[in-house]
Order: structure tokens, then sequence, then C-alpha cells
């Protein structure tokens, strides 16, 4: 049973689709006007992993994130670089689907639709609330009367009074009501513009991701998502509209991720702590990336530090080296452990357990870390044992994305490039063995720090030693 943090109700709850196994899973995707950072890495690696963990436990997920095509933004990029909307929207989803390749965003079937593409859509849907009274025109421009809206704040738990009170905006004598939103907004001078029956214009933000979600998932989705900083306005204004259009609970589950600070602060241009998401993939691998945003559950607000990068890197790196351990075990015929069976289903229960509780990735880690405990204890001919748990060990970290093959070889080429190096290694494992011969321990565990300083692990067994670059 999946258990799941619901922000609607703010409450824990057990995971049922409308439709029995099918899920429709919405996640808000990006405005592409600049090229994504690190704080957007976070809910694209959060949202595919529940993607893959609702597929892995036999759900057929239809999982949708869209484009933000047209917006204030992408005008004013247009504006500043002497190109049309329509170039800049071009460039930035090209480059976001490049990166988004990088951190295996793109390994499957995406589906992400564009609101300029659903123009007719995001048009009959206004022209409904109008309709029924939830809408209204104002020269040339449409709004949505938030006085008819149902349970207003309810996702975000905001009182309206207090946010009218507490509202800072300029005076606009289009609105009937200061929180009324735009749904359609007249085109001012050299924007783009769509022909509507109110105005050449385009659509408000709120209304282009209802309308398209509509389109492609129905009146109702299983799961929307997205981070908490779009609970309001953007997704109680999305549940306004939509319910106000259909008379149907828009979602039933809403998921939000926690948001990313850079060294404890928050990140922007000005104090120097803003990082593309491109430039952290030129450092560091994509399991790397993938495993420190999922090290910390997706609720919960994240720090990105250099220090817990390379934390992950070597992480990362132990469990590469469990695969390869695997890998490099003969086959002699030798039987599979009932123990070993035994304790890896004990974890893969575990790693289960803890994903079906709202997604805790860092618990699931844990389950994956005992595991390359028991690779790590594995004998040199335990074959059966061997592919007995590569082949769990593979479906899981598929759940999670960490599944980088290319990573695995590229540090075999650093392991294979050692040169020198490897005979000074070799040197101080004998130095280390003659140590040891002599029970002069507090040498030998000086050698066994020097190596692991160097990045040398030496593994001891029955059968002598062997050692790896971590």
């Amino acid at each position: 049973m999946i258990k799941l943090h619901n922000t609607l109700s703010g409450l824990v709850e057990e995971f049922k689709p409308i439709n029995d196994t099918k899920v429709n899973f919405y996640c808000c995707g990006p405005t592409v006007y600049n090229d994504i950072h690190v704080g957007n890495a976070r809910p694209l690696v959060v949202f595919d992993t529940v993607r893959r963990f609702l597929i892995f436990m036999g759900y057929d997920v239809k999982y949708v994130f869209n484009f933000t095509d047209v917006d204030d933004k992408i005008i004013n990029k247009a504006n500043e670089s002497g190109i049309t909307s329509n170039e800049v929207a071009e460039k930035y989803i090209a480059r976001f689907k490049d990166v988004a390749s990088r951190l295996g965003i793109y390994d499957y079937d995406n589906i992400n639709p564009r609101a300029t593409e659903h123009m007719d859509e995001i048009i009959d849907f206004i022209k409904g609330l109008i309709e029924k009274g939830a809408a209204y025109e104002s020269d040339g421009d449409v709004y949505f009367d938030t006085t008819k809206a149902k349970d207003y704040g309810k996702l975000s738990k905001k009182n309206i009074d207090d946010l009218i009170s507490g509202l800072r905006v300029d005076i606009n004598e289009k609105k009937k009501n200061p929180l009324d939103f735009a749904l359609w907004k007249k085109a001012k001078p050299n924007e783009p513009h769509w022909a509507s029956p109110w105005s050449d214009g385009r659509p408000g933000w709120h209304i282009e991701c209802s309308a398209m979600s509509r389109a492609i998932l129905g009146d109702t989705l299983d799961i929307h998502a997205g981070g908490s900083d779009l609970e309001f306005p953007h997704h109680e204004n999305e549940i306004q509209q939509s319910e106000a259009l259909t008379g149907k609970p828009f979602a039933k589950y809403w998921l939000h991720n926690g948001m990313v600070n850079v060294d404890g602060k928050k990140m922007s241009k000005s104090l120097g702590n803003f990082i593309l998401l491109k430039d952290l993939l030129d450092d560091y691998d994509k399991d790397t990336v993938r495993f420190f945003i999922l090290s910390t559950h997706y609720r919960k607000p994240m720090n990105f530090t250099k220090e817990g990068m390379e934390g992950a890197k070597n992480s990362v790196k132990r469990i590469h080296n469990a695969l390869k351990r695997l890998e490099a075990i003969k086959d002699t015929g030798k039987k599979a452990s009932d123990e070993i069976i035994k304790e890896v289903d004990s974890e893969v229960a575990g790693f289960i357990a803890a994903m079906s509780d709202d997604f805790n990735t860092a618990d699931a880690l844990t389950s994956i870390f005992n595991i390359v405990k028991i690779i790590n204890k594995l004998e040199d001919d335990d074959y059966e044992s061997a592919k007995y748990i590569e082949d769990k060990l593979s479906d899981l970290l598929k759940v999670l994305g960490l599944d980088d093959s290319e990573a695995v070889m590229k540090e075999d080429e650093s392991d294979a490039s050692l040169g020198e190096d490897e005979d000074k290694i070799k040197k101080m494992i004998d130095e280390r063995n003659e140590a040891r011969m002599n029970k002069d321990y507090a040498k030998a565990d000086k050698i066994r720090d020097d190596l692991l300083a160097m990045g040398i692990k030496i593994i001891d067994s029955k059968d002598g030693q062997r050692w790896e670059k971590i």
C-alpha cells in the first residue's frame, strides 16, 4: 500500500487512483526563458522518481509536464535579445531537453504540451467560465471572479480576507475584485497574440495548465505536482478555475517538493550562488546529481553544498564499485546462498516500504547500501548469489534513476589510468602485509589510511587481498 502526503488535505493518505491501476500524473514544467538551475532540477528528479516507482509497483502511468512558452518573462527576454518570443521559447526548450536528458528525465516517452499548441482549448475553457458566470470580460481582458470561487485558499490554507488586506498590487480598474486573476490578456504592441472573442491577446499563466491537463488527462487528475512555491497562487487558481468549469475535483492528490538553498542561503544571481544545472552536470555525473537530490526527503528543504555533492559522488562510487564487484565474481556453479537471498529480499522489502511511505528516497537509499554491504561480503566464487543480487539491485537503482553505466565505464577508465601509481599502491600493500605479519598493527593501519587518502580501498578476504579505487 502506497501512502502519500496530500497537500490538499494536509494528511498522509492511502493512494487510490481513480481508475484502478491507471494513473494520470501532471507536473508543472518550466517557463522557457532561461537555462534551468539546480532548484528546477529538484522537481524534475523527484517526480520522475515517483513516476518510476509507481511503474515499478505495477501502475500504468501517463505522465505529463508542460512547457509554458508564452509569458511576460519570455516576452521580456525576446525584447532584450532582439528576437521573437517563439525563438526564445524554442531555444530554451531545446536546451532544457538536452540537460534533462543528461539527468535521465528523457529515458521514456515524455508528454510535454506547450501552451501555444493548445490555444483553442484555452479559449474554449475561458468561454465556458464566462458562460457559468465565473469569469468576466473587461476591455479585452478576461478575469476569473474569485468571489464565485468555492473554498478559495483550500490548497494553500490561506484566508481570502487576509489575502485582500495584505495584498500589494497596483490598482487595476479593469478588475471587479483585487484577487481576481487574468485568464486572457489583451495584447500590447509587439506582443505575440491570438484571435479570441474578447481581443487579440494571449492567455494568463494559470489557465494554461488547467486547459492542457484537461485536454490530455481529463477533468480530474490523480496526481498534480510541483514546487511548493507554486501552491499559491498558481495551483490555487488552477483548482478554482477548473472546478468552476467542470464541477468536479481538479486533482485527487497534490504533491509539492521543498525549496532549494545554496550554502544555507536562497539562490539568487545577486548573491553569486546561482548554479545552472548544465554547469553542475559538467562537474558531476547523472547518478551523483540524482543521488544528492534524493538523499533528502522531497518535502523537506534541501541545502546544496559542494561538500554535499562530493559526499554524493563518493556514495555513488560505492554503489558502482559494488556493481563492478558483482561482475568480477567467477561462475563456478556454486549454488546461491539461502541466507544471502533472505537478506537481500529483506532489503528489497525495506526499499519498497520506504518508497511506499510518501516516497521516502532517503530511507530507500539505506536499503541500497545494506545490499552493497552484502555484496562486499560475497566470496569470489559466489556467482549465483551475485546474479540474484544483481537482478534485484538493478531494479531498485532503476527506480531511483541511479543506473548510469557510462559513469561506471568512466570510473573503469580512471582506474586503468593509474599508471605509475599502481606500482606504488602494490608496494604499499606489500609493506602493509609485512607489517601485519610482524604484528605492527599501527603501521599497517597507517598504510591503510594513507591508501584511503589516495582513494584506494583494501579488501581482505580468506583468498587474499584486492584493492579498488573509491
